[in-house]
């Protein structure tokens, strides 16, 4: 019998970097699936089942109670009045910070009779490591140096007269002096307010901060430089690709979780050419994971085609915001020179990936999934892969890079403007298909178009890369239904025959890619299809309570009236809880050049109200029609 990843999409998270409990919505945490307490990557505790009299009360609801909290309740319904209505509930609140998790439990009596209980909270522990349950092995754990304590009082005999409560308290704790993740306690952001005509923005926004708030993580070597990890439970840690995504998302709300992530990720910039881990030099890493367990991947991975390009630009845009970049020319000048030596192995002018170790990940883009890249006719692309969206970055961080040597008086600026302008020639002379319709997914192996239609193409909106009349082909596109049909951008035309709504990469839709693409049609003008993807989102942000998924189903918004969980995605994930920030600074279409004094507003139809927003270190706001507090030596230009 094969083993089956658990399932992640009915599970309840309560979140504290490096910290999470997984339950079930009653609140139990069963030695089942994913379920558990783990801490950097490891499994502190299996089980915590609470019973009353040895049977489990019954679970009405849960609501998160803030930022590391969780309260559930449940009625006993054998105990107290033999009525109808139930007189003994029970309101689990559960708390986690980092390395530890606590719980109240609180008894409330409204029987009119005394209330006698014996009140148990079973515990285990296994161990196990993250990359074991995921996979839904067994493993022989090995401990190493952890050590967990649970308070040993978890047996208690309660008496309630008429009317009366108690509270009972346990807790955990864990001691890892081996973990590679730590809680990030800086990477501070400011917290905005919102006034929206559709209240679901301020709701999705408020659980965002909330769940992002909770996510911030650095690691022993760091200084207390943070990032955000990329998402719960299996990515809670460094990832290059989405740090970076989720850091330039949150510049609307200040620039200092974009300049930890910056600093984090420089200071694990490739060194040497290691096919085994996928390292380069000047290359930005893909994912860190502790070295004492077993895992499929290199502790310190670097196999990804577009971390580098992302933190060039990353850098840019934080400069922009008004950050102090200055420190950081010499990573951005080895991470152009791996642009230049060691992004085109095939010389064709184009950036590609192939993993010759077999042990690597096949694909090596966003979408990195081993069937991500098919032909329209659903026939897997060999590799070396040329994707799309990653040619867009390049340009954009051809462009940006230039622009960061010349305003540091570095030499180099020309050489990458060229690089740049001669790329949109080669891309459009090789990547549109479908008569010109819309650009392939990628290149292949033999250098041909693989011609699905995807939402890769859309992340070229807004580089540069293409012209304005390119970009407008483009959009209409996504446009269509087949792509734009279901609650934000699919991953895959329904027209191809790769399409299955439930497709990790192939139909689905990605709240962080619907809300890239929302933001690069807002940028281009093309505010009706931008509109059309935020409300997809607001939508699906609703169905599952404002904290939006990794991914959920591509069904058609006319054969479904709510999305449908995809069973193993994450939840919060960074890019999705980051992306509400993005939709809002698109709404406004907000884009700050403070080293030029100029900020440019160009809001969409319905824009909400926003105060709180950071920019060049003072507060701004929007006030329906012009920025608010914006300081001297800014001007405001459409």
């Amino acid at each position: 019998m094969r083993s089956l990843q658990p399932l992640l999409h009915d599970l309840v998270p309560t979140i504290a970097a490096p910290t999470i409990a997984l339950s079930g919505p009653d609140g139990q945490i069963r030695p089942a699936g994913v379920q558990g307490v783990f801490h950097a990557d490891r499994r502190i505790l299996s089980a915590a089942v609470l019973r009353l009299d040895a049977q489990e009360p019954s679970p009405i609801g849960w609501a998160s109670a803030g930022p590391g909290a969780t309260r559930f309740v449940s009625v006993a319904r054998w105990l107290g009045d033999e009525i109808a209505d139930p007189t003994v509930r029970i309101v689990r609140t559960r708390t986690v910070r980092p390395g530890a998790v606590e719980e109240e439990v609180e008894i409330v009596s409204s029987a009119t009779v005394p209330v006698h209980t014996t009140v148990t909270v079973e515990t285990a522990s296994d161990l196990a490591s993250m990359d074991a349950v995921r996979s839904g092995r067994s493993e022989d754990a090995s401990p190493g140096r952890v050590t967990v304590r649970i308070d040993p009082y978890r047996t208690w005999e309660v008496t309630l007269a008429p009317g009366q409560s108690t509270v009972l308290r346990w807790s955990a704790t864990v001691d890892d002096p081996d973990a590679v993740m730590l809680p990030g306690l800086r990477g501070s952001f400011s917290v905005p307010g919102v006034r929206a005509r559709d209240r679901r923005v301020e709701r999705l926004v408020a659980q965002s901060l909330d769940d992002l708030a909770a996510l911030r993580l650095t690691t022993p070597i760091d200084d207390g430089d943070t990032f955000l990890g990329a998402g719960v439970p299996w990515y809670l840690t460094l990832f290059g690709r989405d740090s970076l995504w989720a850091a330039r998302m949150m510049l609307p709300l200040g620039t200092d979780l974009a300049l930890g992530t910056l600093r984090v990720l420089a200071r694990r910039q490739g060194e040497k050419v290691d096919p085994e881990t996928g390292e380069a030099p000047g290359k930005i890493m893909h994912e860190l994971r502790r070295s004492d367990v077993a895992y499929r991947l290199p502790a310190t991975y670097y196999g990804t085609i577009d971390a580098t390009l992302l933190w060039i630009s990353l850098m840019h845009d934080t400069w922009r915001w008004g950050g102090q970049v200055s420190s950081l020319i010499q990573p951005l000048e080895a991470a152009l020179g791996w642009l230049a030596s060691h992004a085109d192995p095939d010389g064709d002018g184009f950036l590609e990936y192939i993993d010759t170790t077999g042990r690597g990940l096949a694909n090596q883009g966003w979408k990195d999934s081993g069937d991500a890249v098919r032909f329209h006719d659903g026939r897997l692309a060999e590799p070396p892969i040329a994707l799309a969206e990653v040619q867009g970055y390049a340009y954009r961080a051809a462009l940006d890079g230039a622009a960061l040597l010349d305003a540091f008086g570095r030499p180099g600026g020309d050489r990458w403007r060229s690089y740049a302008f001669s790329l949109a020639d080669r891309f459009r002379a090789a990547f549109w298909v479908d008569e010109g319709r819309y650009p392939a997914l990628a290149l292949d192996r033999d250098k041909r178009p693989v011609d699905s239609l995807t939402s890769n193409i859309g992340h070229l909106l807004g580089t540069g890369l293409l012209t304005g009349e390119e970009e407008a082909r483009v959009a209409a596109a996504l446009a269509d239904p087949a792509m734009s049909g279901a609650y934000g951008l699919r991953t895959m035309s329904a027209d191809d025959r790769g399409f299955a709504p439930l497709s990790y990469h192939c139909g689905s839709v990605w709240a962080h890619d619907t809300a890239i693409v929302a933001a690069g049609l807002a940028r281009g003008g093309f505010a009706a299809e931008a509109l059309t993807l935020f409300d997809g989102l607001l939508a699906a942000a609703e169905t599952f309570g404002f904290r939006l998924p990794e991914l959920y189903g591509g069904d058609s918004r006319a054969e479904l009236s709510r999305p449908v969980a995809y069973p193993a995605a994450c939840h919060p994930q960074a890019w999705s809880s980051a992306a509400a920030i993005l939709m809002l600074q698109s709404w406004l279409g907000l884009e700050p050049d403070v080293p030029n004094g100029v900020v440019r507003l160009n809001p969409l139809p319905g824009a909400p109200i926003v105060t709180g927003l950071r920019i060049g270190g003072h507060t701004v706001g929007f006030d329906g029609t012009s920025l608010t507090g914006l300081p001297s030596g800014l001007s405001v230009e459409p």
